[in-house]
């Protein structure tokens, strides 16, 4: 099978690319920057024509055996797309503007949103199967002793997350689809994942938070917590996905229900350390929140504003049953996936 991969060059993508090629799949991709790409090896003379040549400059290279075509360009751009999934049995997106500084929900429309078009438009011609990466966040959250799950409408604080709002309206266009009787008819699958954390993480994104407690003496964190999920995991769902997915259904792709305090415990016995983490009274977090918001409203983009404040102060709780049951993937453990970040951090520094 040959898959259009999108968002190939972030966290997920990369793992995604990786689970691809170990099941033997061959895989195109639409990249602004090759150097994104760390998941495999790319010839030097490869990586050097795609970095200097023009939008819609390919290049096309053999991993084991499985072939790998790369297009250089903006995901974002209908006619690229268009070209890059001729051919193509599948699409895995993996794209996502995740930036919480954003103060209008348009500013998130053209890759949360408008790319889901895109691709359906690139999906008319010998394309299938779309899987789609969505959030947890789309769906409600549960409590310790209630897990939510696929049925649940999505809650407030992220109601008002400009985040969230921008994937749902995405999710809204791929399963609108698939009642339109004048669109190509192709399987829609959407994943719902929670806060991924894995190897690969090259900028990084979500390990920031992460890298804020590693090896702090103290640690202050928020009172509330996500479902954290190993960026494997998710990889591995998506692959499985492609063959095992329902059409028009959504997958929550979540691991294990931990406190923020709880996720920094299991790191400092992963990484070997004694801390103390102390939770914030939500009080002088929503003062934080309020303080965000007048600097937000002075025209200063900040990611500490009520919005997102009021995001950790809750505790999410959901049920991966559903995955586990169809896709036959068993999360792997939060702290494993600490520890393929860690690694790769390490190695990542031995390289430079």
């Amino acid at each position: 099978m040959r898959v259009l991969l999108t968002g190939a060059t972030g966290l997920l993508g990369n793992n995604v690319l990786e689970a691809l090629l170990n099941v033997g799949h061959d895989v195109t991709m639409i990249v602004r920057n090759p150097d994104g790409i760390v998941a495999v090896d790319i010839p030097v003379d490869a990586r050097r024509r795609l970095c200097e040549g023009k939008n819609g400059q390919e290049a096309v290279l053999r991993i084991g055996n499985s072939e790998i075509r790369i297009f250089r360009g903006n995901i974002t751009d209908p006619t690229l797309m268009c070209e890059a999934a001729v051919g193509c049995d599948a699409i895995i997106n993996c794209a996502g503007d995740t930036c919480m500084s954003h103060r209008r929900l348009e500013d998130y429309y053209p890759v949360n949103r408008d790319l889901c078009a895109t691709l359906l438009k690139a999906a008319a011609g010998s394309v299938t199967t779309v899987v789609h990466i969505s959030t947890a966040n789309t769906i409600g959250y549960g409590l310790s002793d209630s897990l939510s799950d696929e049925q649940s409408p999505m809650r407030s604080p992220f109601t008002e997350s400009l985040y969230a709002l921008s994937k749902l309206e995405g999710e809204k266009i791929l399963l609108n689809c698939l009642s339109d009787s004048t669109e190509q008819k192709v399987r829609i699958i959407i994943l719902n994942p929670g806060y991924i954390i894995g190897k690969y993480d090259v900028k990084p994104s979500s390990g920031k938070l992460l890298l804020a407690g590693w090896r702090k003496l103290v640690m202050f964190v928020p009172p509330g917590g996500k479902s954290f999920v190993s960026a494997r995991t998710v990889a591995q769902a998506a692959v499985a996905a492609l063959t095992r997915g329902r059409d028009g259904e959504r997958y929550l792709t979540t691991g294990e229900n931990l406190s923020f305090r709880k996720l920094l415990e299991i790191e400092s016995i992963v990484g070997g350390y004694r801390q103390r983490v102390v939770e914030l009274p939500r009080v002088l977090c929503k003062m934080v929140g309020v303080v965000g918001d007048v600097l937000a409203k002075c025209g200063l983009n900040v990611i500490f504003t009520s919005r997102n404040i009021n995001q950790l102060l809750i505790r999410e709780h959901y049920s991966n049953q559903k995955m586990v049951s169809e896709f036959g993937v068993e999360p792997r453990s939060i702290a494993a996936a600490i520890a393929d970040f860690v690694e790769y951090r390490k190695l990542n520094r031995n390289k430079e």
